[in-house]
């Protein structure tokens, strides 16, 4: 069973960016899904002198990136914040810099707000570039907990297609 990590770059509870990535596990019920989303708020703010050769990372880094290390791919959920990217999302990628754990790891990216996240996006995709993401799928929606039922499903059908075709992808990249 492939193994895909959601990570959510909203900390907040009850965030819509949270509810896209499961409502796509939904459709994916074959594969095996973790979430990261709340455990972003427990990452220290990134410093390296906590990561230089040698150190050892700090409990919560190490969770992540050997959570990371162990996915065959990951789906990123992320909100605009300000035109740009939260900030403690920007700090869990900073801790990716140097370790490689996504580095040519498959995978999509939904910069999903109301607004579509375009500045987010300009700001998320270089970076994820810098780590060696293996991009697969990138798409902005337009997107508001309204588009999510009391289950927690999509209910709006362009959405869902635009995820599905990202979890295809994502599929395809994972040689399944």
């Amino acid at each position: 069973m492939s193994t895909v990590i959601g990570l959510s770059g909203s900390l907040r509870a009850g965030s819509s960016n949270a509810g896209l990535l499961r409502a796509a596990a939904r459709l994916r019920p074959e594969w095996s899904f973790r979430f990261y989303d709340q455990e972003l708020g427990q990452l220290p703010c990134f410093s390296p002198e906590l990561d230089g050769e040698g150190a050892i990372p700090p409990p919560a880094v190490a969770t992540f990136r050997a959570l990371l290390a162990g996915a065959d791919g990951v789906i990123i959920s992320c909100p605009e914040y300000a035109h740009g990217v939260p900030g403690a999302f920007k700090n869990a990628l900073d801790w990716l810099v140097s370790s490689g754990e996504l580095s040519g790891k498959p995978t999509v990216v939904f910069m999903a707000s109301p607004s579509g996240a375009e500045f987010a996006r300009a700001a998320l995709i270089p970076t994820l570039e810098v780590i060696e993401t293996k991009l697969v799928f990138v798409e902005s929606l337009r997107f508001a907990r309204s588009h999510l039922d009391a289950d927690g499903r999509l209910n709006n059908a362009a959405i869902e297609s635009t995820v599905a075709a990202g979890l295809e992808a994502l599929g395809v990249a994972m040689n399944l």
